[in-house]
């Protein structure tokens, strides 16, 4: 299956099952009065985070998704059955952003779950309308319409150490000494066209892990090469390791181009910890070595950055690389240095709005807009007399029919309640 890190997908929640307009008819029994029961709530969009998944590819031709609807209300005051939930699995990492880029859902643990669009209320029967003034509704509410949207949907892949460099520097190799990952490794740039996670056993109670970023060119925070479809896979890492080719013509220049490249991706990464790495020194005597630590110690950003010599094929160095990786985790976990992570929170629209307005459309229309308004007139049928004289009610209660009959509103004009419904005045 195909590595897929960003997918839209369309998702709608259930529409609220419509209340019941129902009369009490028994045997022996002349008077029965209203026994219309609610309809069943619409099932909601669940967002669940799983570790079962390691990309989108799951959303690549499902391109809606759909919650159940909720059951209309049955006579002798039976509630109609709630829709199901529809619970979507993605993996953990996965942030979920509407169409206006606001952040819906941040998924960072395993387990977590977020509703992304709430199912439509149930209406009410007319058994729930009875009072001393109103002792036979012949009407019923109709259930609200699910939330529905369009999910921007985007991988970030969560990991302790983030191992970054140009192509060829040997990051998959040292990934798949370090752990029991197998990333695809060849003699050629660019073998690694997706992001690879291992985890790598520090003792027995302890481990870190560890994902390769594919190799990064000069410019790919601007759209060059392939890392720029990557790049976004190491923010959420806590450390930063270079790997860089021993061979390489100027080891310096090197670091300094991902570590712009990385700057210019997200400022922020470049107040992440860090370990310089120089790979593939089997071979090298210590005089070139030494040439190649100082070469990297001018311009290292800050000048206490551990430099470490090691060679991925041989396992030279490598645990000298894994102590230092978990010296520096423990280190910013001691000073409470925490990767800024997006605030969680359950999108909803907005509600217990009680702001209305009232804006005339056209000679003689009116129009009432408003969120508790709008939904109001969802619920209202408006081919039902009584249900328009309860809705008016409404209307009257909130100050919206005085508000009109100050704007001059006359016998014979149109109101439009919220694009849902016209009542003439």
């Amino acid at each position: 299956m195909n590595f897929i890190d960003q997918a839209v997908v369309g998702v709608e929640a259930g529409k609220g099952g419509d209340g019941r307009v129902s009369f009490r008819r028994e045997k022996f029994i002349s008077r029965g009065g209203p026994d219309g029961g609610n309809g069943g709530h619409g099932g909601s969009v669940i967002l669940h985070a799983s570790n079962n998944q390691d990309s989108l590819a799951t959303f690549r031709y499902t391109k809606q998704l759909k919650a159940e609807d909720g059951v209309s209300g049955g006579n002798k005051r039976k509630h109609g059955k709630s829709g199901l939930d529809l619970i979507v699995e993605v993996p953990v990492g996965t942030e979920a952003k509407d169409e206006n880029g606001q952040l819906i859902a941040d998924m960072i643990e395993v387990g977590q779950s977020i509703n992304v669009a709430a199912g439509g209320r149930g209406g009410f029967g007319n058994a729930h309308f009875v009072s001393s003034r109103r002792q036979a509704p012949g009407f019923a509410e109709k259930g609200e319409p699910g939330e529905s949207k369009q999910l921007y949907l985007e991988l970030k892949m969560l990991a302790d150490v983030g191992l970054v460099g140009l192509p060829n520097a040997g990051k998959s190799t040292l990934l798949g000494a370090l752990s029991h990952a197998r990333p695809k490794v060849a003699d050629y740039p660019f073998t690694t066209l997706n992001p690879s996670v291992g985890v790598v056993d520090i003792d027995k109670k302890s481990s870190l892990l560890f994902a390769d970023i594919p190799g990064l060119i000069e410019g790919a925070a601007k759209g060059k090469g392939l890392g720029h479809d990557f790049l976004r896979h190491i923010e959420r890492t806590s450390l930063i390791v270079h790997v860089i080719d021993a061979y390489v013509a100027d080891v310096a220049s090197a670091y300094l181009t991902i570590r712009n490249e990385l700057k210019a991706y997200n400022p922020e990464l470049a107040k992440r910890p860090e370990i310089v790495v120089i790979n593939k020194i089997e071979g090298l005597d210590s005089e070139i070595t030494s040439d190649l630590k100082n070469s990297l110690s001018r311009v290292l950003k800050p000048k206490s950055t551990k430099i470490l010599l090691i060679s991925a094929k041989s396992g030279l160095g490598l645990r000298e690389l894994v102590l230092a990786a978990k010296a520096a985790k423990d280190k910013a976990a001691a000073k409470k240095v925490k990767v800024a992570e997006p605030e969680l929170f359950e999108y909803r629209l907005p509600e217990n709005k009680s702001g209305w307005s009232i804006t005339p459309s056209s000679e003689g229309k009116y129009l009432i807009s408003g969120p508790q308004i709008e939904r109001f007139a969802l619920r209202t049928d408006f081919s039902n007399d009584q249900a328009v004289a309860r809705l008016l009610d409404i209307l009257r209660k909130r100050g919206v029919l005085k508000a009109l009959n100050k704007q001059g509103v006359k016998p014979g004009d149109t109101l439009d309640i919220a694009g849902k419904g016209e009542i003439v005045y």
